[in-house]
């Protein structure tokens, strides 16, 4: 049985799960899905279309599925899609996706979003990424799984950052971020694995490959696409494979201090 305040407003059309709570004042638009056990805070609006899973937390304030902060955008019809288990806390605002990148935006799930987060237009995040109060993603960036941002950083628009990546608070990213990589500053630039997420997450003699090969791509000097090829080719680890992958198709560049 859901719990709806009086107060809430909810449109005609709007799918409500089984055992969802809403606050006072809340807004559910029309074309709005919300998944069972699903909670949403007092004075927080979800409207467009926007599906969400199932047991997710949404904090007061939030804004989501709100039209994109595009001017090109006219109105089409997009999307923002929400997996389950994310925890979406006070003052984050979640846009759905444009035309020009493939109109929708999508979240993974069991995501911990602080306060204050903004993912715009076409954003695509995996699962169990942790985005600290005040972090800010421009249009069409990805993430991939298990990426924790911190505080206060703004991610450039087309920014990719790979699997357990790291970026850390008051940065400013404007370049690929590969798996696995520590990153921070302004701008921000590698300053080398991120072994505390990896050693929660890896064996040892897997996280010993990647020590190797990142020193072999980023502190030796040589040409990172030519190393990238050669570890890609030569390597047993499927991490390190996965990391020159990366770095051989990323498109903005990776930011990194390189040696003389």
């Amino acid at each position: 049985m859901s719990i709806i305040h009086p107060t809430a407003v909810i449109e005609d059309g709007a799918l409500i799960g089984e055992n969802v709570s809403i606050g006072p004042y809340a807004y559910i638009g029309r074309e709005v899905t919300i998944g069972d056990h699903t909670s949403i805070a007092s004075h927080t609006v979800i409207e467009g279309h926007t599906t969400i899973g199932k047991g997710n937390r949404i904090f007061s304030h939030a804004a989501i599925g709100t039209i994109p902060q595009d001017l090109k955008y006219d109105g089409e019809d997009v999307e923002l899609i929400i997996g389950d288990n994310n925890t979406i806390r006070e003052f984050t605002l979640l846009n759905p996706g444009t035309k020009g990148g493939g109109s929708v935006t999508k979240i993974g799930s069991g995501n911990l979003l602080m306060g204050y987060v903004h993912l715009g237009h076409d954003v695509i995040i995996g699962d169990h990424c942790i985005l600290a109060n005040g972090a800010t993603l421009a249009g069409h960036v990805e993430l991939g799984n298990y990426v924790v941002i911190g505080g206060l950083t703004p991610i450039h628009q087309f920014v990719h950052i790979g699997d357990f990546a790291m970026i850390g608070g008051a940065s400013a990213l404007t370049q690929d971020i590969p798996p696995y990589c520590l990153a921070e500053g302004n701008r921000a630039n590698l300053r080398g694995l991120n072994l505390t997420g990896l050693r929660r997450h890896m064996e040892r003699d897997e996280i010993n490959a990647l020590k190797s090969a990142y020193r072999e791509l980023f502190e030796e000097g040589n040409p990172l696409q030519d190393v990238a090829q050669r570890l890609f080719e030569e390597s047993r680890s499927e991490k390190v494979k996965n990391l020159c992958k990366f770095i051989k198709t990323s498109k903005r560049g990776i930011p990194f201090i390189r040696k003389s």
